[in-house]
């Protein structure tokens, strides 16, 4: 187990490699669909003036560089007052695909956190960058929500919904598996290729 505490700088990043099991601490952000749309719609190519993008902006740049993304639509509680996660699996990635690369490359972002997998517009972005994907456990929401050990603030929450919303959040020994490293490796295309060949050889083609 690779121990990684957040920021992380991008040789150590560039160390990572496909299969190898992350434990990550430190503070993070949440992003869902509405959130990468926000950023690079408005963010990163639209003109920001209002002062709550232009603060909004300012953080996301503190703690996204050399930090990480969650895909990740929270369940959460008030408990005396103070946000609570209740449970935190996460999200299919693909769907932001679109948008993914430009956010990585925008706010150097180190880390990628998900489930099931990115494109080749992402995976050149973590190479570029250096940046990798780490595969979340799936259906263990309950389970990685005793990682978030505090929310430290919430974004958007009003104008995207409680799971859209921008989460800053600090991790302690989140568990992951690199599945996209730096150095342009993907778990998941190297398995869509072993499926597909060995469909062809079932199917005597």
């Amino acid at each position: 187990m690779i121990e990684l505490t957040l920021p992380v700088g991008e040789r150590e990043i560039r160390r990572l490699k496909i299969g190898d099991l992350v434990s990550l601490s430190g503070v993070a952000i949440t992003a869902r669909d509405a959130a990468h749309k926000y950023m690079v719609e408005k963010l990163i190519e639209g003109t920001v003036t209002e002062e709550e993008d232009v603060k909004l902006l300012r953080e996301l740049k503190a703690t996204l560089k050399d930090g990480a993304i969650y895909h990740s639509g929270p369940i959460v509680k008030k408990v005396e007052g103070k946000w609570v996660f209740v449970s935190a699996g996460p999200t299919t990635s693909i769907r932001d695909e679109i948008y993914e690369d430009k956010v990585i490359k925008h706010f150097q972002v180190r880390c990628i956190i998900g489930k099931g997998g990115m494109g080749e517009r992402t995976l050149a972005a973590c190479s570029e960058v250096g940046a990798v994907y780490l595969h979340g456990i799936g259906g263990a929401g309950v389970l990685n929500a005793l990682s978030v050990v505090e929310v430290i603030n919430v974004f958007k929450a009003e104008e995207f919904g409680l799971p859209e919303a921008f989460w800053k959040i600090r991790l302690t020994h989140f568990r992951g598996i690199v599945t996209m490293d730096a150095h342009g490796q993907s778990l998941h295309k190297n398995l869509s290729s072993f499926i597909d060949k060995n469909l062809k050889e079932i199917r005597g083609l």
